[in-house]
């Protein structure tokens, strides 16, 4: 469009300032000019938490140009009017649409959680689904060899065992321990066999790839800057293993990403800094140890390790466990748009507000129906040896013992892109 003539400046906002920090220095690359907005700039980019400290000059002196803002992850801002707006949606609808004489709006995963209608998007009426200009999803952006094929190992045990002072129960699988109130999820993330059972399984991947790909690295996804030190030591004390850390804590975070994508050190532990729109192709493997379970949130995590590099191996893992949510999301992740994420303009619940029962039965059962039907992907399961474990975590006077641990291995994309 500059090229054309089209546009004078260009805009960019993003969720975090690491995907900030890229977008300035591609931009600046491609466009073989400055894009930090100071003068004789072409652009500028921003986070969009910015937006709402930009005062009336910024957006006056916007107008008496030609104008392109390009949105990435744009399901961050919501909101079809002022009155189910959040505060960055409100931003974009007053200010930016009388500013901008064209939009670019990215995302990879077109809908929000709440079931609120992403900004600048059309909606269908009466169903409800989001109308998109273009769609470029994952099959085909294996088949173009832009990303990598994704293997996703489930880790589960089938004798789980929580003792009290009134009750020992025996659970036959994680999503069965997790349907009782005994205790939280994260009593299996803070569960030393089990932390180990997958970085173990993690670190045991990255090796066979780093044989083949030297500089191939693993990122490990924890679910708070305690838990993430503590996966740390693991990984440095346990398994030997050159890896850094990188939080929201961390002034130096953003430093420490550069000097990791760059460089050949194994593993990088984080919690808030590398999760969507952050580019490191050199990740190939992934520990996914967040207490966040959304389906959002999985596939920005999974989307880290499947950006295609030059190395020769192009295998893209990630380890994490087998709860009835994320064995759900594994399954269907070929789907780019899951039915349950439409805006139902009728109602403005949650999917989860709206089931009843076995809150994933209908959905898996559904799954299974539409997987036959696509000819062009199959679904297959390996299951690993299983891991013998003694140890047990206690809560006051609670304790959860994991007697065995295995791995459900799901490839969804098993055609071939030669």
């Amino acid at each position: 469009m500059l090229e054309l003539d089209l546009v004078d400046i260009i805009i960019c906002f993003a969720p975090s300032t690491a995907v900030v920090s890229s977008i300035k220095s591609t931009f600046s690359r491609i466009l073989k000019s400055n894009f930090c907005g100071s003068l004789g700039a072409v652009g500028a980019a921003y986070t969009y938490h910015n937006l709402m400290y930009f005062d009336e000059n910024f957006w006056d002196a916007l107008q008496r140009h030609r104008l392109l803002v390009i949105f990435d992850e744009i399901h961050h801002c919501s909101g079809d009017s002022l009155d189910n707006a959040n505060v960055w949606g409100g931003e974009i609808l007053t200010q930016v649409q009388k500013c901008a004489n064209y939009t670019l709006a990215l995302t990879g995963t077109p809908w929000r959680t709440d079931n609120v209608p992403i900004v600048l998007s059309n909606y269908t009426d009466p169903d409800g689904e989001i109308f998109c200009d273009y769609i470029y999803g994952l099959h085909e952006a294996i088949i173009d060899n832009v990303c990598r094929k994704p293997k996703i190992a489930l880790i589960n045990s089938d004798n789980l065992v929580f003792s009290s002072d009134e009750i020992t129960k025996s659970f036959g699988s994680v999503s069965e321990f997790l349907s009782e109130t005994f205790i939280s999820y994260q009593s299996i993330l803070w569960h030393p066999e089990a932390m180990k059972y997958v970085i173990k399984a993690g670190c045991e991947k990255l090796r066979e790839i780093r044989k083949v790909n030297s500089d191939a690295g693993g990122l490990i996804v924890a679910s708070s800057v305690e838990h993430a030190y503590l996966l740390l030591a693991i990984l440095e004390n346990e398994f030997a293993q050159t890896a850094t850390i990188a939080t929201y804590h961390d002034k130096e975070a953003l430093s420490k990403i550069q000097h990791f994508r760059q460089g050949t050190t194994e593993w990088i532990v984080s919690v808030g800094m590398i999760s969507e729109g952050t580019d490191i192709p050199r990740l190939q493997v992934c520990c996914h140890l967040s207490a966040i379970k959304t389906e959002l949130y999985f596939r920005q995590v999974l989307g880290r390790i499947l950006r295609v590099n030059q190395g020769k191996n192009q295998e893209a893992w990630l380890f994490t466990i087998a709860t009835e949510e994320l064995t759900l999301y594994s399954e269907r992740i070929v789907k780019d748009l899951p039915e349950d994420y439409k805006i139902l303009q009728e109602s403005h619940e949650s999917p989860s507000k709206k089931r009843s029962g076995n809150l994933y039965e209908p959905l898996e059962k559904k799954q299974n129906n539409d997987t036959n039907k696509e000819e062009n992907f199959s679904l297959e399961m390996d299951f690993n040896e299983s891991h013998q474990s003694t140890f047990q975590v206690k809560e006051n006077t609670n304790s959860l013992k994991i007697n065995s641990l295995y791995q459900q291995v799901i490839d969804a994309f098993l055609f071939s892109t030669n």
